[in-house]
């Protein structure tokens, strides 16, 4: 795919300016610090990417549409906040120095900067779409009604599973809720991958696989010299290690986002505000 805007916009600049002012501030000083440099970090790594998204094909989520952009700062904390309730049963990760804070504060910088999960996968699921303009594999998935109905007994399943054997089944928290809220989508006509797969279309799925992949990276990277930080205790995959996460846990990064999309197309598509029914592309 050819550059379709030969220059790059404002926003990314300012982005990659944030990427190195705060990054250089996350590693470069001691103490408490990455409660304040985390989220302007993500921020400019959000913008920087946007910027390369509208390079390369013309639109992007903030060029779309500003207050669609918003939004996904706001759904984020909630859907991540859902994963910190499931890790107060699996123990999975933790987070060093929280108890410098209190708990109001706590619950406030960590919303701030849980708020940029879902625009940065977004991002980088759209940047990696403009490479791969085909399917490497085209398998057909029939969806009908048994599929859907197959994947909402077995998410239910797997979330039982992982809540009352978490030293066993932790690694389902990462399936659990795709499992189920893709078959409710599908029901109740919002936008799944099903729609894609059955068709034999599998390029939305690499391009959310390879852009939180690439986030996940980022994610481990920074928070390696940070503080406070997250580290990880998991049961019999602990090792080896890339930065704090076990390699096996790179892997949880696929399904998660496609619980990402999952749930936001649930929300979306209850809330029903116009700008947001086509806004992602997932392709």
């Amino acid at each position: 795919m050819r550059w379709v805007n030969g220059k790059y916009p404002f926003q990314g600049w300012l982005g990659l300016m944030l990427v190195v002012v705060f990054w250089f501030l996350n590693w470069g000083t001691g103490g408490l610090r990455t409660h304040l440099t985390f989220f302007p970090l993500w921020l400019g790594y959000i913008l920087a990417v946007d910027g390369l998204v509208f390079m390369r094909k013309g639109t992007s989520l903030l060029s779309r549409s500003p207050k669609g952009f918003f939004f996904l700062f706001v759904f984020s904390v909630p859907f991540w906040w859902l994963f910190e309730l499931f890790n107060s049963v699996l123990q999975n990760w933790q987070y060093q120095g929280r108890e410098y804070f209190s708990d109001t504060a706590y619950i406030l910088y960590a919303s701030l900067n849980f708020s940029t999960v879902l625009p940065a996968v977004f991002e980088t699921a759209e940047l990696v779409a403009t490479f791969i303009r085909q399917s490497f594999l085209k398998p057909r998935w029939k969806t009908g009604r048994s599929l859907p109905l197959i994947f909402f007994v077995l998410g239910w399943g797997t979330l039982v599973a992982f809540l009352v054997w978490p030293a066993v089944f932790f690694p389902l928290v990462w399936v659990a809720i795709y499992f189920i809220v893709e078959p409710i989508n599908y029901r109740l006509g919002f936008n799944t991958f099903f729609q894609y797969t059955e068709k034999g279309n599998w390029r939305p799925v690499w391009n959310f696989w390879g852009g939180v992949l690439i986030c996940g990276f980022f994610w481990e990277m920074w928070n390696y010299y940070s503080f406070p930080k997250w580290i990880y205790e998991l049961p019999y995959l602990n090792e080896p290690k890339l930065f704090e996460m076990p390699l096996a846990g790179y892997l949880g990064y696929l399904p998660f986002s496609l619980e990402l999309f999952a749930m936001y197309n649930l929300l979306t598509g209850l809330i029903r505000i116009k700008i947001l029914k086509h806004y992602v592309h997932p392709e």
